[in-house]
């Protein structure tokens, strides 16, 4: 995500050692210590920061915007949405790379969505779509805007591969695309207990999946400049692992530029949290 990110994603440690053992994402959050608390706070005491801006007109569509030391018109924008099996998370507990980045002149946006059960997946998919429209028309000289996203948030980023940007009047300058340990194909989730909230038909899941529109009407990119990282986990589940995989090659069948990379004796969570450190392979 860094300025030097590009030279990175071919250069990211793969691991071929043995996995944990497999947890489900909520198993796995009882044996962490908690989300470390203060990032956000520290973010916002660090630095200039605009908080809660509306994006659009519902009371949960709302984003926070880091601005860098130096601001100017042509800075670079990375935008981030939180995971959380599109039921839980915020952005006010999200502002992991906001210090990394703004140190190298990258203004960073933290979105809020409605999460289940007030928000439908349709819904959360306008909402990113509509923050993205709302960054480019603010900031119509920026450098770039890349999109990142951790889990659920890495299937709503993806899904802006697929938004029809005419209708809204606007094509955002999309430069770059980081999914974090994502959700592409939606379907098995119909077999959890979770489901309900979420996905109630077969076709709900498949019009939220960004690998099954890739795969049955294949894409082209607008812009085939525009890079895509794929990450995962070494220690993340056999099934984020998989899609992660599956999605990379999808894309690249597709035409798409887009990376592969899993990251070495992370696991679904530290992927996420080790944004906080300047010398993480992502933001430097």
């Amino acid at each position: 995500m860094g300025s030097h990110c590009v030279a990175t994603w071919s250069q990211t440690s793969v691991s071929n050692s043995p996995p944990k053992p497999w947890r489900r994402p909520e198993e796995l959050t009882s044996l962490h210590s908690p989300v470390p608390s203060g990032v956000t706070k520290r973010a916002r005491a660090a630095g200039r920061s605009l908080l809660d801006v509306p994006y659009g007109e519902g009371e949960g569509e709302k984003l926070d915007i880091y601005l860098p030391e130096a601001v100017s018109e042509a800075m670079p924008f990375l935008v981030f949405f939180h995971g959380g099996y599109w039921q839980s998370g915020s952005k006010d507990t999200s502002a992991f790379m906001v210090s990394p980045l703004t140190a190298q002149g990258v203004a960073v946006v933290i979105v809020a969505y409605d999460i289940a059960p007030k928000g439908t997946l349709d819904q959360m998919v306008d909402q990113v779509t509509q923050s993205i429209v709302f960054v480019q028309k603010r900031y119509p000289g920026n450098q770039g805007i890349y999109l990142c996203g951790h889990s659920a948030g890495a299937q709503l980023a993806a899904m802006m591969l697929l938004a029809n940007w005419i209708k809204h009047g606007v094509t955002p300058n999309l430069k770059g695309f980081f999914l974090l340990s994502g959700v592409y194909d939606l379907e098995p989730i119909m077999h959890t207990s979770e489901n309900a909230p979420l996905l109630p038909t077969l076709e709900d899941a498949q019009r939220n999946s960004p690998l099954w529109h890739l795969e049955t009407a294949p894409t082209q990119p607008a812009d085939p400049a525009c890079r895509i990282l794929v990450i995962v986990g070494q220690h993340d589940s056999p099934e984020f692992r998989r899609q992660s995989r599956e999605f990379h090659q999808t894309l690249c069948q597709g035409g798409w530029k887009a990376s592969f990379a899993e990251l070495h004796d992370v696991d679904h969570f530290e992927i996420l949290w080790n944004l906080t450190q300047e010398d993480y392979v992502l933001t430097q």
